[in-house]
């Protein structure tokens, strides 16, 4: 069971990128998926996380009205869309599926992140 992250890189502030998620090994499609993030010196902290049908959808304040959640059951991949980014943005980004349907629970499967760096 494996989570692979992808899609990090190098952004000018203002900028975009789209983070990828890929699950191989089972599906997760009854699970809950988040995308967590890491900034050096500081704690890991949830970006934004998505029930197992879709219908539920919860994001960090930081991340409303710029980061997008999304998950293709189809392609077992589940994505973030960052728009506008800003310097602060600048962490190592981890996707995670939960252990149940939906995000209130524990997180049992994490990737490996990818990191994202916003220039000002």
């Amino acid at each position: 069971v494996q989570l692979q992250a992808s899609g990090g890189g190098l952004v000018q502030a203002g900028g975009s990128l789209r983070l990828s998620c890929a699950a191989s090994g089972r599906r997760f499609s009854n699970n809950a998926m988040g995308w967590f993030r890491q900034a050096p010196g500081k704690e890991r902290g949830l970006v934004a996380a998505i029930s197992w049908s879709g219908g539920s959808i919860s994001y960090a304040d930081f991340a409303k009205g710029r980061f997008t959640l999304s998950r293709d059951y189809a392609k077992t991949t589940m994505y973030l869309q960052m728009n506008s980014l800003k310097p602060e943005d600048t962490a190592v980004y981890f996707c995670a599926a939960a252990r149940g349907p939906y995000y209130s629970g524990s997180w049992d499967y994490w990737g490996q992140g990818t990191l994202v760096t916003v220039s000002s």
